[in-house]
């Protein structure tokens, strides 16, 4: 079979070496006018249904070659995507070391709402408490985090702090917390679940959408997964993406990071450089990417129940590192914006980020545009920063979240609230 128009990553290829009566998990994307109508009238022959969209004209379907075929014919359909697989993008924990100590942060997120979109949350843990308001399963394994990637996550994003005294509070500990099981116990799943749990989250009406997984690269942006999140996006929807943990190479950008409209967040040390696991551009068109860095490196938050992922702390916290953490730190900054400004809409957000980071002097293929400051973005200046990078003075070395780089956030955030 040769390469149709409306077929996508590599589905043609792996088409001629299928046998005819063989299932392929194909995403099959409508033209705006298509109204899909779950189960009207008798099935296509060699497709078994799975799932309609609401966000997008969209839908997941397993077909045969034959049923493929027939549906290039449709003049409807648009695109014919192979569904492909996803994973956490945690990167190996480096050895613990000290990492300034956050204290208060000033906004809390209050009001605003976060979609963790990754292996469910630990539903037990004393730093979620009180701000769970649904949960959902998209694997069939139920909503229980039994990796700990997705509770991490959470934490690091809006974790209270209450087991450890505040020590490891997440960024944003007052917002309220969504969370979307589309990835299983083992870190693994699939792009059409990653885009019901995404649909799950722009119905329940949350405000900001965190992606801390992704395939590989390079993706042109193209993809079901981004598009999905474009989508969202366009619905009134923050989304920040993981750039990925296949740098210091470029062309490593896959999906979502590669989506046009999300903020694409590629990972930061506590020496305020860039992670050398985090991925960098160009994308498969050629657009720079990612949009912004932040903390992603050595990261201390709370630990799922009877999980080992990353390096334990106790029976409570973990320690880890990857573009995985740097994405939630990004979606606790931007409740933190919502929370001062309601009306700001996802372009504004990630406007006032990109344009207020601190430039490391890295390439934009590494670095975006920067690593994020608060202080700047909250008081939407492109004016130098008050601390200085240069300062002769060591950072204040202690326990906290681990977010080392994040010294010039938390005083901003303080500042602030003074304000």
């Amino acid at each position: 079979m040769g390469e149709g128009s409306k077929l996508r990553n590599g589905l043609a290829q792996e088409l001629s070496s299928m046998s005819q009566d063989e299932q392929v998990p194909i995403i099959v994307r409508y033209s705006p006018d298509r109204r899909i109508v779950r189960h009207k009238g008798p099935p296509m022959p060699g497709i078994q249904e799975s799932y309609n969209y609401r966000l997008q004209p969209m839908a997941h379907m397993y077909a045969t070659p034959r049923a493929i075929e027939a549906l290039q014919e449709d003049d409807e359909v648009v695109r014919i995507y192979r569904d492909q697989p996803v994973h956490t993008l945690l990167d190996s924990a480096l050895p613990i070391i000290q990492m300034p100590q956050v204290r208060s942060l000033g906004w809390d997120g209050r009001g605003v709402s976060i979609a963790i979109v990754d292996t469910g949350i630990d539903p037990t843990h004393p730093d979620l408490q009180g701000r769970l308001v649904d949960l959902a399963d998209w694997v069939g394994e139920g909503p229980v985090d039994e990796n700990g990637h997705g509770t991490h996550c959470a934490s690091i994003a809006a974790g209270s702090g209450a087991k450890s005294d505040g020590r490891y509070r997440g960024v944003a500990p007052a917002a309220s917390i969504y969370a979307a099981k589309v990835l299983r116990r083992n870190g693994s799943g699939m792009m059409s679940d990653v885009m019901a749990g995404i649909d799950w989250a722009v119905d329940q009406g949350v405000q900001i959408i965190s992606l801390s997984l992704g395939g590989p690269g390079p993706s042109d942006g193209h993809d079901a997964l981004s598009e999905m999140c474009d989508a969202a996006v366009a619905a009134g929807v923050v989304v920040c993406a993981a750039a990925g943990n296949d740098g210091p190479a470029g062309r490593t950008i896959g999906s979502p990071g590669a989506s046009r409209l999300a903020i694409t967040v590629g990972a930061s040390t506590d020496q305020d450089i860039v992670a050398p696991f985090s991925s960098r551009g160009p994308t498969a068109d050629g657009r720079a990417k990612p949009d912004i860095l932040l903390p992603g490196h050595l990261i201390t938050a709370a630990r799922a129940k009877g999980t080992s992922m990353g390096t334990p702390v106790d029976s409570y916290y973990c320690e880890a590192s990857g573009t995985s953490m740097a994405t939630p730190v990004a979606a606790g900054l931007c409740a933190l914006l919502l929370q001062m400004d309601p009306e700001l809409t996802p372009d504004e957000i990630k406007e006032r980020l990109i344009t207020t980071s601190i430039d490391l002097g890295e390439p934009a293929n590494a670095q975006g545009r920067g690593r994020a400051d608060a202080l700047r973005a909250i008081q939407n200046s492109i004016s130098p920063p008050s601390s200085d990078r240069g300062d002769s003075q060591p950072p204040v070395a202690g326990p906290g979240l681990g977010l080392g780089c994040l010294t010039t956030l938390v005083a901003a955030l303080l500042q602030s609230k003074r304000k």
